[in-house]
């Protein structure tokens, strides 16, 4: 686990309540009630913007500058020039996905989240991914441990073994090569994969999957979730061994478990 770092509002339980109810009140409001009845457009990389991520990220950035004026922010609907502006204030960013799973949003399945972090001096110092469907709040402060509805969250399984495991696994951003290994060893018991980043990390945090690969997250996919899973015990790093975390608008492959034991194997059989 992180040393916590003093230097921002959420220590204070007030406040962080404050910003818990807002992104619960946001998400149902701007979210839940255009699930079903969605039209979509599809961005120049080819990924869908629905009416919901717009008015999301839109709401929720004048929420988080009326109530914290003193944080940049940083949305995944921004442009890639005002996202590495907003990274480097000195004060702290807002990293906002307002959708996070909008294939699966746009196509009626209930399996998406809001996420959203703050960064300060390039360290994730709070988080929260919220499920609107299942009305699930993950959270986590850093150095205070992560929670779900407001219950401790203690990432732990009864499972001890890679080939007991469930794994969340992105085949799709994986090389041949990597995706082969997995397909022709089949290291788990079984596998998912379920389309929003932010909910995959949280669920492994949670233990509802036990082992989880993706090979290219985009920093407002994985920077929440990243500090819930570490909060709570859970571990991770990249493809390359290193730490998945880093304050830059790119790209990161993330490999996680729910338990030291489990990640040990993981990556032993990932030959990292």
């Amino acid at each position: 686990m992180i040393n916590s770092h003093n230097n921002h509002p959420f220590h204070n339980q007030e406040e962080w309540q404050t910003l818990l109810s807002g992104i619960r009140a946001l998400a149902q409001t701007e979210i839940l009630q255009r699930f079903r009845q969605v039209s979509f457009e599809e961005k120049q990389d080819g990924s869908l913007l629905t009416e919901a991520d717009t008015q999301m990220q839109k709401h929720t950035k004048a929420f988080l500058q009326k109530q914290w004026p003193e944080f940049a922010f940083l949305g995944e609907e921004a442009s890639h020039d005002e996202q590495v502006q907003a990274l480097e204030s000195s004060k702290g960013c807002w990293i906002l996905d307002p959708v996070d799973g909008t294939s699966n949003f746009a196509s009626g399945i209930p399996f998406y989240s809001v996420s959203l972090a703050l960064a300060i001096e390039g360290q994730i110092v709070a988080g929260l991914v919220y499920d609107p469907d299942r009305d699930e709040m993950f959270a986590a402060r850093l150095g205070m441990g992560a929670e779900l509805n407001g219950e401790k969250l203690v990432a732990q399984t009864a499972k001890t073994q890679l080939k007991q495991t469930s794994g969340i696994i992105d085949f799709k951003r994986l090389s041949p090569k990597m995706a082969m290994h997995i397909i022709e060893k089949t290291p788990y018991a079984s596998q998912r994969s379920f389309g929003s980043v932010a909910l995959d990390w949280c669920w492994i945090a949670a233990g509802r999957g036990h082992i989880y690969l993706h090979g290219s997250q985009n920093l407002w996919d994985y920077a929440a979730g990243y500090l819930i899973l570490d909060e709570a015990g859970g571990q991770s790093c990249t493809l390359e061994g290193e730490e998945v975390m880093v304050a830059e608008v790119v790209k990161r492959s993330a490999v996680c478990a729910t338990t030291p034991t489990l990640f040990k194997q993981w990556i032993d059989f990932l030959e990292i």
